[in-house]
């Protein structure tokens, strides 16, 4: 079992940056590949970004690249995503998921899911 918790979230303004946090319990948090989705208003879920369980791999969606950047640190059981370069698009609940030796791009491979934080982009 692996519990997520996200934090980070906000109002910030267009161009501006935020980083959010995701934090896991779990004994083997290092097996599991970690992704952020999002979901707007109104919209599907979408991918955002994942990372491998070593960290050494990462994907992201194209609306974010190069401006969003995943990390992890499996000492703290904590997955990262800064946020630059912000735009009203981005606006949405930001949802952390672990799935055991899965890091691709559906969420329907991931098992856990995190509750969500609220990231609002004004213009």
């Amino acid at each position: 079992q692996v519990q997520l918790v996200e934090s980070g979230g906000g109002l910030v303004q267009a161009g501006g940056s935020l980083r959010l946090s995701c934090a896991a319990s779990g004994r083997t948090f290092s097996r599991y590949g970690l992704g952020w989705f999002r979901q707007a208003p109104g919209k599907e879920r979408e991918f955002v970004a994942s990372i491998r369980w070593s960290g050494a791999d990462t994907n992201s969606a194209d609306s974010v690249k190069g401006r969003f950047t995943i990390s992890r640190d499996n000492a703290e059981n904590t997955v990262y995503l800064q946020m630059n370069s912000l735009k009203p698009e981005d606006t949405a609940v930001y949802y952390c998921a672990a799935a055991l030796s899965y890091y691709g791009r559906s969420s329907r491979l991931y098992a856990y899911w995190g509750q969500g934080t609220q990231v609002i982009v004004s213009s």
